[in-house]
């Protein structure tokens, strides 16, 4: 494996034969595995599970890694094509990243939407230049439109759980006080869809994901025998859910216009996951979410610290599958 960019890039063959190797990793270590691998690791934008589970992670398989967050005790990196740098960036990508890239013997990047233009986000023009100047190993840490780490441990989690194949899953938008990227939700939708499972999109108007996201994932589930479908209605769209996947995300018919996509979720604060949400939910459905979560503004107490909530685990899972991944890549 030389890159681990997005799970579409994998057949569902290969991906639950990374699933099987992170439980046997857990289950038999291997402390020995990548002795003298370096792994470095390049943050664009804030972490806390991805930094600190590709640090264990790298030690607990025996190698080390470094950790860069451009601007903050490094330069301030430049991101933009034939940019004019006379602002605070010092360096530009295409000298920091291959240079990065000899220091180690994997990548891993994070590197958010930029936000302000759908089109140029949704064809990951950021992410594509860094893969095409790193010619090591490279590992996609969340970009513009996905988050694959995140999505393998979420089926992970669902494995664990004994959620079935076929079982209903509801990737909801929840309210935040600000427009957030699309990656989490992309990746959600076509695991989702890949694992075979019946997946329902249950979101406000005016926050329907892009077509080219929502074509991605019903291809993914044609394959796996399962189905995407979306609807603005809660009640119908939970009736029978074994999961309800709550995340935000902006507006993408106001992508980049914030004053605009605050106007639209103003009067969506009751699109707060709390109990009420489960009625129709079968009576042992989960919750799940990728974390952060802001408590009682996306999803109310009663249901973080209930028995529905498995976020912890998913937190948890992002280290045995991101080990999977490493020790496919470097061992």
């Amino acid at each position: 494996m030389n890159r681990f960019l997005d799970l579409a890039d994998f057949s569902r063959e290969q991906v639950l034969d990374l699933l099987a190797l992170a439980q046997s990793l857990q289950d038999h270590p291997q402390p020995h595995a990548l002795v003298g691998k370096i792994l470095g690791l390049v943050f664009f934008n804030p972490s806390l599970r991805t930094l600190a589970s590709f640090q264990v992670g790298m030690s607990r398989l025996g190698g080390d890694s470094f950790v860069i967050t451009p601007g903050q005790g490094t330069w301030q990196l430049e991101t933009r094509l034939n940019a004019v740098m006379n602002g605070a960036a010092a360096e530009h990508v295409r000298e920091g990243i291959p240079v990065l890239a000899s220091y180690c013997d994997a990548l891993g990047v994070r590197a958010f939407a930029d936000g302000k233009n759908l089109q140029n986000d949704l064809n990951e023009t950021l992410f594509g230049m860094i893969d095409r100047l790193c010619d090591k190993p490279l590992i996609n840490m969340e970009s513009a439109m996905n988050h694959p780490c995140q999505a393998l441990a979420d089926w992970r989690t669902m494995d664990e759980l004994r959620i079935p194949k076929r079982a209903k899953f509801v990737l909801s938008w929840v309210y935040h006080p600000k427009m957030l990227p699309l990656a989490v939700p992309s990746a959600t939708l076509h695991m989702a869809a890949m694992r075979g499972m019946e997946v329902v999109v249950a979101r406000p108007e005016g926050f329907a994901l892009p077509p080219e996201i929502m074509a991605k994932a019903r291809l993914a589930a044609a394959a796996s025998g399962g189905s995407v479908s979306e609807t603005s209605d809660r009640v119908s769209a939970l009736a029978g859910a074994n999961v309800l996947y709550a995340k935000e995300w902006g507006s993408p018919q106001h992508y980049g216009d914030a004053e605009a996509d605050g106007r639209l979720r103003a009067d969506l604060v009751d699109w707060c996951v709390n109990e009420r949400w489960f009625a129709g939910a079968l009576p042992d459905a989960k919750l799940m979410h990728c974390l952060p979560v802001r408590r009682n503004v996306a999803v109310a107490d009663e249901v973080l610290d209930g028995p529905r909530a498995v976020v912890k685990r998913e937190a948890f899972n992002r280290l045995a599958v991101q080990m999977a991944v490493l020790h496919r890549m470097l061992s």
